[in-house]
């Protein structure tokens, strides 16, 4: 494995374009939030907003400030300028793994994990509650590389057994038809060591929020007043920031049946036990046999402080 990270392979889809980095001009002191999906991406940009902007002052919607950068819909110019516009300290997100991703010495990477069987129960909530039009877009919109993005099936089952078993890109063991979670972590993973990567765990953000909001801005090297803490911790509660969707949601929640509701659905852990049976499971074990090292899936299924 390298000293530092490398980008060593091209990630094109339906929804992104990792080679859009290319044209990204940098900052020092640029945060980059990134998770494979359904990880607590959307509250990990909300509690970054807030530590920024105690006061809740934000000069945009936090989902504006903070665009997906590798994200197709939005024209890359526009969010090019966007960023450069910024006065602000800026906080980038992706859902990039590391192996696709740029890397700098100088920025701050914050990567939120969360075990894959609760990754699937958000990614099942997410992907069926797509409006037809968020479908169009994908698969028309010009620059599509790849297959096109196919409708849910009608069954969960269905879709646990193609996610578990099928890649999204052929190199890949498992995450169809977006791309894989288990690899995606194991990337990340593999680089906890360096000093500017810190991996979260969305357990142990939803055990102790103020624990692990308080450990970003010690990462980050925000100060933050003593004051300001009891509002902050309020304003990123699941309650609070599903009361104000619109405002943390991509898009204020349009492409989503139930709009902003939808995305933001119950941000619970555990739903999966209901639901995967006996079967099911063998083939979860199969895929991370063949995807992550022992100690990844240990820390993926568990949390804890790294």
């Amino acid at each position: 494995m390298s000293i530092l990270p490398e980008r060593t392979r091209i990630y094109q889809n339906h929804h992104f374009d990792s080679t859009r980095w290319d044209y990204f001009e940098p900052r020092d002191d640029d945060i980059i939030v990134a998770t494979s999906y359904k990880a607590g991406t959307t509250w990990t940009q909300a509690i970054v907003a807030h530590l920024l902007f105690p006061e809740g002052n934000f000069p945009a919607a936090p989902a504006e400030m903070s665009p997906w950068l590798d994200m197709r819909i939005m024209p890359l110019e526009v969010i090019l300028n966007r960023l450069t516009a910024q006065k602000h300290r800026r906080f980038i997100k992706t859902h990039l793994p590391l192996d696709g991703m740029l890397y700098n010495e100088k920025f701050k990477y914050l990567y939120i994990a969360r075990d894959a069987k609760d990754v699937f129960m958000s990614l099942w909530n997410h992907y069926t509650g797509m409006k037809d039009e968020f479908f169009m877009l994908m698969n028309l919109l010009p620059g599509r590389q790849g297959d096109e993005f196919p409708r849910p099936p009608d069954d969960i089952h269905t879709f646990w057994r193609n996610w578990m078993t099928r890649g999204g890109f052929g190199w890949e063991a498992d995450g169809w038809p977006y791309w894989s979670h288990l690899s995606n972590v194991q990337s990340w993973w593999n680089f906890r060591h360096l000093p500017n990567i810190q991996l979260f765990h969305y357990s142990d953000m939803l055990e102790n929020t103020e624990r692990e909001v308080r450990r970003m801005a010690a990462f980050l090297e925000i100060d933050v007043s003593e004051s300001s803490w009891a509002g902050i911790i309020k304003a990123v509660s699941f309650t609070e920031m599903k009361r104000q969707g619109e405002l943390y949601v991509p898009g204020g929640g349009h492409f989503w049946k139930g709009g902003a509701n939808t995305f933001l659905h119950k941000g619970t852990n555990g739903r999966w036990r209901d639901i995967l049976s006996k079967e099911e499971m063998a083939l979860y074990d199969a895929t991370c046999k063949r995807v992550l090292s022992h100690e990844c899936r240990e820390w993926l299924e568990n949390g804890g402080m790294i």
